[in-house]
């Protein structure tokens, strides 16, 4: 094979490697009216699978704190106590559509975000959300109107089958506790730089963990400063703004 041949073969796999599309990571705020003076947040757990943080629930329900949890079929299977737990406190907790078995939104097999590999298709996409909805709709008795995927990114085309399914795709602004991968003092960094307005995302099924510690260093100092806690449900949610 002559050299120049070589050399444009060795260039059109490049531009064709730079072309696959990279998944998206969606930054959402609370969209509220202007001129509101109160401290907004909301905030989301996601339960991904494994356990439950019992501790962090009895601290949130202890102080009155709402929450938006995200629950995969696989984790309301393994947890029906904890499944009880949240219904028994409806009015602090909505429970909404995290997928079947926490497969990314990103189309291809041989696609990873955080060593997770993505759905085979569109078709399977449909089957991870509509199943993680039955599941949520059989637990609680109620239809979900969110999803967010597992690891929070997703292709473009995804969105759009997700949208035309008649699902809100939940985004956050503040990722509090990175997985529940981070200790009590980072998450409560984190937690210190909230504004009103910001959607926080972290996770409520990693007991092990320091998520329930720092949440509830973090939110207690979020209480203290006068914010109160809302629901996606009760809300309106809009693409994260430039920020100073």
């Amino acid at each position: 094979m002559k050299p120049a041949l070589v050399l444009t073969l060795f260039l059109l796999s490049s531009v064709a490697a730079t072309a696959v599309e990279q998944p998206v990571e969606l930054h959402q705020e609370l969209s509220l009216p202007s001129g509101v003076a109160d401290k907004v947040v909301a905030l989301t757990l996601d339960a991904c699978g494994g356990g439950f943080d019992a501790d962090l629930v009895h601290f949130l329900v202890e102080h009155r704190i709402q929450a938006t949890i995200f629950a995969t079929r696989r984790w309301i299977r393994r947890n029906p106590d904890a499944l009880a737990i949240l219904k028994a406190h409806a009015d602090l907790f909505e429970i909404e559509d995290h997928g079947a078995n926490h497969v990314p939104a990103i189309i291809g097999t041989d696609r990873q975000v955080y060593g997770l590999a993505g759905v085979a298709d569109l078709k399977q996409l449909r089957r991870e959300v509509s199943g993680g909805a039955a599941a949520v709709k059989d637990a609680t008795g109620n239809a979900p109107r969110w999803y967010r995927g597992a690891t929070g990114q997703y292709d473009a085309e995804a969105l759009k089958v997700i949208d035309q399914m008649g699902y809100k795709v939940a985004g956050f602004s503040v990722n509090a506790d990175s997985g529940a991968m981070l200790s009590q003092k980072q998450i409560v960094a984190r937690l210190k730089k909230v504004r009103s307005g910001d959607i926080i995302i972290s996770h409520i099924n990693k007991p092990e963990s320091d998520t329930a510690k720092g949440l509830a260093e973090g939110l207690q100092r979020l209480l203290d400063q006068g914010f109160r806690f809302v629901k996606l449900n009760d809300s309106q949610v809009r693409p994260l703004q430039k920020r100073a």
